[in-house]
């Protein structure tokens, strides 16, 4: 089709994905990007029984009604559902977000003789997760060996992941990193002599995050509360373990929190921390999203000393590398930044210089001449 005749048609996007979309920030970028650059874009998830109703967005959603919640049936659900909506569904690009969607998408783009973009979120067969569940990691990797050399267009998050499938399958992804949409108006807060200052964890609360490794630290800390943003498969976990500290009244586990309102949150705290085990490639290779938001919040942020997180605090200097992951040297990296008043005005430039640079408004220009290029397969 010439490419002057297409700009006058309506590409339709479907960008499907393994949650129910309330929280999962990257796509709530990428779909608001596509859209008001002329996409008519549709987000398939699915819908729990505790998922709240979605605010108002720009682009459409689609919410699968799942029978399983867990296992290998929850993705074989998903993907049935997803295939057989495709299907029915006209569009002209879909877009597979890890590789727990890639199987329907990619046989649905086959039937329909529809193009297939893939979105790495992270190296999914990496996922600590699997680390002891050998029969399934090898099922995954089974899928990503079968799909992934026959993909044409793609992208992912992190350089070591990039490298990841060019090395593995002569695949040049691009890379779109997770970085937060530019705020203007947060200027560095600095710390609060006599009052609490809020240490902030936000994502998914799940093994090796380093929440465990954060409450044993409030144990050598005065005037600091956590706030722990999320949900996961450890959070009862985590609250008996500040049980057991006597810790509790310096937490607060806030759950999930929407997009639109997680801002908030985040802009009131002072400490941002990003503190992954070394678990599998897929967190060390991480550069994750609230790493962005603490930098957008002009929070300072503590990393574990994993190389991507690493390379990042330290080439910015946006804060701290963690690197003794002990409870001690956790509060000790606290207490430096509260106390050292001369590292609080480097922080606060460092940290503005960081936001500028390190947006979605730089980033979305390469995301969407990727588009541009699947749209020339059409």
């Amino acid at each position: 089709m010439p490419v002057y005749f297409k700009l006058f048609i309506l590409i339709r996007i479907v960008l499907a994905v393994t949650n129910d979309v309330v929280t999962d920030n990257r796509i709530h970028k990428i779909a608001g990007t596509l859209q008001t650059n002329g996409y008519d874009v549709t987000v398939a998830g699915f819908l729990l029984k505790n998922s709240t109703p979605l605010a108002e967005r720009l682009y459409k959603v689609k919410r699968f009604r799942l029978c399983f919640r867990k296992t290998a049936l929850f993705y074989a659900n998903y993907n049935i559902k997803l295939f057989f909506f495709l299907l029915r569904k006209r569009f002209d690009i879909i877009v597979a977000n890890d590789i727990d969607t890639l199987a329907a998408c990619w046989l649905a783009g086959i039937i329909t003789k529809k193009v297939l973009v893939f979105d790495s979120h992270e190296l999914f067969t990496g996922l600590p997760e699997l680390e002891n569940r050998p029969f399934i990691r090898k099922v995954w990797l089974m899928i990503e060996r079968l799909i992934v050399p026959k993909i044409r267009f793609g992208y992912t998050v992190s350089s070591p992941i990039v490298e990841y499938y060019r090395k593995n399958y002569n695949k040049n992804l691009e890379l779109i990193r997770n970085v937060g949409v530019y705020r203007q108006g947060p200027v560095f807060k600095g710390f609060v002599n006599n009052g609490e200052n809020i240490v902030v964890y936000q994502g998914s609360v799940n093994v090796g995050r380093g929440i465990e490794l954060m409450l044993n630290a409030l144990k050598y800390l005065e005037n600091i509360r956590f706030w722990v943003i999320g949900h996961g498969t450890v959070v009862d976990s985590l609250k008996k373990l500040a049980c057991e500290l006597s810790v509790s009244e310096k937490v607060v586990f806030l759950g999930r929190i929407e997009l639109d309102k997680l801002w908030g949150y985040t802009e009131n705290a002072h400490i941002g921390i990003s503190l992954e085990e070394d678990l599998g490639l897929n967190y060390r290779y991480a550069l994750p999203n609230k790493l962005f938001d603490y930098v957008q919040s002009r929070i300072p942020v503590i990393v574990s000393d994993l190389p991507e997180m690493k390379a990042l605090v330290e080439n910015y200097g946006v804060g701290l590398v963690l690197k003794q992951r002990t409870p001690e040297e956790l509060a000790n990296c606290i207490k430096l930044l509260v106390a050292d008043r001369e590292f609080h005005s480097a922080l606060s430039q460092n940290l503005d210089n960081a936001a500028k640079e390190l947006c979605w408004q730089n980033e979305e220009q390469k995301l969407l001449s990727i588009y541009q290029k699947a749209c020339g397969q059409l």
